[in-house]
């Protein structure tokens, strides 16, 4: 990228489709992702270059097809900081999307809560 200005890597939302789940990921070095469905670990997102960054491509497990609002976070494999987040709503039709909120917040305080205790470990305060 010499020439150009520095851009901070960022993962953009492209689209769900035939239950995969597809971004681009717009950064000079390939990315370092992990996927979790209610603090449970998916199989990483696969990552393939493609002009103007990477192609990242997540296939949601059939299994994550379920009544009610399933979140999925994809993060930063390093810092562990949500990239994205794809929100499934299945069942009953939802008045409002409070449900979703709450849940995207219980995913995003089980990833805080992680990290502290990682930082706990590291540090040598428990």
């Amino acid at each position: 990228m010499r020439g150009e200005e520095a851009v901070s890597p960022r993962l953009v939302p492209l689209r769900l489709a035939g239950g995969m789940w597809e971004g681009l990921w717009e950064g000079a070095d390939p990315p370092r992702l992990v996927a979790s469905h209610t603090g449970i670990p998916l199989p990483p997102p696969e990552a393939a270059e493609t002009e103007g960054g990477w192609l990242v491509r997540l296939r949601l497990p059939v299994e994550l097809i379920a009544e009610g609002v399933q979140t999925v976070v994809i993060a930063d494999a390093g810092t562990g900081g949500t990239l994205a987040r794809i929100t499934l709503v299945a069942g009953e039709v939802l008045a409002d999307d409070l449900r979703a909120e709450i849940d995207l917040l219980r995913a995003e305080l089980d990833m805080l809560k992680r990290a502290f205790r990682r930082h706990c470990l590291e540090t040598g305060g428990a």
